[in-house]
C-alpha cells in the first residue's frame, strides 16, 4: 500500500482476488452512504428534494425500504474488485520505475504513480461502473422507472447508446480519480510515517493503515468534490439533452446553482470515503497473509 514495501510474491491473479474480496467488503459497507451523496447531487438546488443526509436516507428507507438504499450497488460491488485491482496494478508498475536501489521513492513521484493508478481505474472500472450506478440511482429519484436493476440498465443504455454510453463523463472521472490516487497514496504514506514511524510492528498493523487510509481519503474528498458533483451531473439521465461537454455543465452548475454547489453531498461522501480508503488499506494487507 502506500507506505508498504511492494510484495516480491504479489501476482495479478492475487492481487485481483484481495482486491475483489477487499472491494466487495468495502462497497456493501459504504454503498448507503454513496446512494445519498449521489441524490443530494442530482437534486435542484432550488427545488430541494432533501433537506439533508438524514432526511435523504429517512425518505428513501419509507418510500422503498432498507434495501433502497441500495439500488445500483450491484455494479459498484462487482466493479471495486477490477477498480482495486486496476488501481494497484497501474500504480506499482509505475512506482516500481522510480525506486532507488533501497526500494525508496520520492513524494513527487509517488504523486505520479497515484496519478497513473488513478487513471487506470477510471478508464477500465470506475466510469462504466459509476455511469450504470448514476442512471439506476437518478431513475430511482424521478420514479420513471426506466430500469428495472442494474444489469437491465447495461443492457438498455448499451442499446440505446452503444458501449460509449457506458462512458458518459469519461473526462471528470478521470480527473476525479487522477486527484484522489495523486493525493491519496503520498497522505496515506505521511500518516503512517506519523503514526508509526520506525517501529516495525505499528507498521505492520493493518488497524494502523486504515486509520492512516483514511486520514488521506478525507484529505482527497476535500480537493475532489467539484469533479465529483461535476462527474455525477454528466451521468445522469437527461445529461445528453441538457449539457453539451464537461465545461458546458461545469458552467451551468455556476451559473444555475453557484460555486458551493460544487461541495454537494460533501459530508456523506466525506464519512463514505473515509471509510472506503481505511477499510481498503486495512483489509488490502490483511488478506496478504491468508491469500
Amino acid at each position: 500500500m502506500g507506505g508498504m514495501k511492494k510484495d516480491p510474491s504479489e501476482s495479478p491473479v492475487r492481487t485481483l482476488i484481495k482486491g475483489f474480496l477487499t472491494g466487495g467488503i468495502e462497497a456493501v459497507i459504504c454503498y448507503p452512504t454513496e446512494f445519498i451523496k449521489t441524490q443530494l447531487q442530482l437534486q435542484s438546488k432550488k427545488t430541494p428534494e432533501y433537506s439533508g443526509i438524514l432526511d435523504c436516507g429517512i425518505k428513501t428507507v419509507k418510500a422503498n425500504g432498507p434495501m433502497g438504499l441500495y439500488r445500483g450497488a450491484l455494479p459498484l460491488i462487482v466493479g471495486s474488485s477490477f477498480k482495486q485491482a486496476a488501481r494497484w496494478t497501474g500504480y506499482t508498475h509505475v512506482a516500481d520505475q522510480f525506486k532507488d536501489e533501497k526500494g525508496n521513492i520520492s513524494v513527487p513521484a509517488r504523486m505520479f504513480a497515484g496519478f497513473c493508478g488513478g487513471v487506470s481505474e477510471a478508464v477500465l472500472a470506475v466510469t462504466p461502473m459509476e455511469t450504470i450506478k448514476t442512471r439506476v440511482t437518478d431513475d430511482a429519484r424521478k420514479g420513471t422507472k426506466n430500469y428495472s436493476g442494474s444489469m437491465d440498465a447495461v443492457l438498455k443504455i448499451m442499446k440505446s447508446e452503444g458501449p460509449m454510453g457506458l462512458y458518459r463523463g469519461v473526462i471528470p472521472t478521470i480527473a476525479k480519480q487522477g486527484t484522489n490516487q495523486m493525493v491519496r497514496f503520498p497522505t496515506q504514506f505521511f500518516f503512517m510515517n506519523f503514526m508509526a514511524g520506525d517501529d516495525k510492528v505499528k507498521r505492520d498493523n493493518p488497524l494502523l493503515h486504515g486509520a492512516a487510509g483514511a486520514c488521506a481519503g478525507a484529505v482527497s474528498v476535500l480537493l475532489t468534490m467539484p469533479q465529483d458533483t461535476i462527474k455525477t451531473r454528466m451521468q445522469s439521465e437527461d445529461a445528453k439533452k441538457m449539457y453539451k461537454s464537461t465545461l458546458d455543465c461545469a458552467t451551468q452548475i455556476l451559473k444555475t446553482d453557484g460555486i458551493a454547489f460544487f461541495y454537494a453531498g460533501t459530508w456523506p461522501r466525506l464519512i463514505r470515503v473515509s471509510l472506503d480508503v481505511g477499510i481498503t488499506f486495512c483489509i488490502f494487507p490483511l488478506l496478504s497473509k491468508y491469500i
